[in-house]
């Protein structure tokens, strides 16, 4: 696919689609997001899209605006305009796939749970280290930092912007109202070790959803599932998982 993205805001979106394996799962796509400070490239999601196409999975990775190749700035990357980020990629990609599963890391999460709780177009949902009280993780990480002066995690490329934290501490607080909307098959993994997005929120959504929504929790992984044991635990339920759905 090669096809030019553009968002509501006139901006160029930025992303590597790879084919899966050749005469599988034709009709899916998997679509994934990052989290805040990341892009399309982080090993979290092209680990994930990489075993996807094994197993006979198309995927398209993607930044959002103001990351990393995306046009846009990165002050202005707040949850609510990601939002239409992914909304730009799905006018595109659903008219070649009949079925499309997102798969969000961390910020990426709350992005689809708020897509897909409106979008019938995603027909499966992923989370992986996922955050839905995004008010107790803006106020937790960056709550010392001053906005429009500050960095987030002492980064010089990513600015704290009181758009962000105005976004995620006011307008949307949390995702959990959208939770009870979201209808697909949902897939939440965390690590048990996450001190970015706490497991607290996973376990939320499995309190409201109960056996509506698959949960597992990898012990000892951090935020990212660094480790190459939890990287393989983790990438390995996605694929069963999704090959089930499929």
């Amino acid at each position: 696919m090669n096809k030019i993205i553009i968002n509501s805001a006139s901006e160029k979106i930025d992303y590597s689609f790879e084919a899966g394996a050749p005469a599988q799962k034709k009709d899916w796509l998997v679509v994934l997001g990052h989290g805040v400070t990341g892009n399309k490239d982080r090993p979290v999601v092209a680990d994930t899209a990489h075993a996807l196409n094994a197993a006979g999975f198309d995927t398209l990775r993607f930044s959002f605006a103001g990351n990393g190749d995306s046009d846009g700035d990165f002050r202005d990357a707040t949850i609510s305009k990601e939002v239409g980020d992914l909304a730009a990629i799905l006018d595109v990609v659903s008219k070649s796939y009949a079925k499309i599963c997102y798969v969000g890391h961390s910020m990426g999460c709350a992005v689809g749970v708020i897509q897909a709780a409106k979008d019938d177009r995603i027909n499966a949902l992923i989370s992986l280290a996922g955050m839905i009280d995004t008010k107790a993780f803006a106020q937790t990480e960056f709550g010392s930092e001053t906005p429009d002066a500050g960095l987030m995690w002492e980064e010089e490329d990513c600015p704290l912007s009181s758009a962000y934290m105005q976004d995620l501490c006011e307008t949307i607080q949390s995702v959990a109202p959208q939770v009870e909307s979201v209808k697909v098959p949902w897939l939440l993994l965390h690590g048990t070790a996450d001190d970015v997005v706490l497991p607290k929120d996973t376990e939320l959504v499995k309190s409201l959803k109960g056996d509506g929504v698959s949960t597992i929790f990898v012990n000892g992984a951090d935020h990212s599932f660094n480790e190459p044991a939890h990287k393989k635990q983790a990438t390995e339920a996605v694929v069963t998982w999704l090959s089930e759905q499929s």
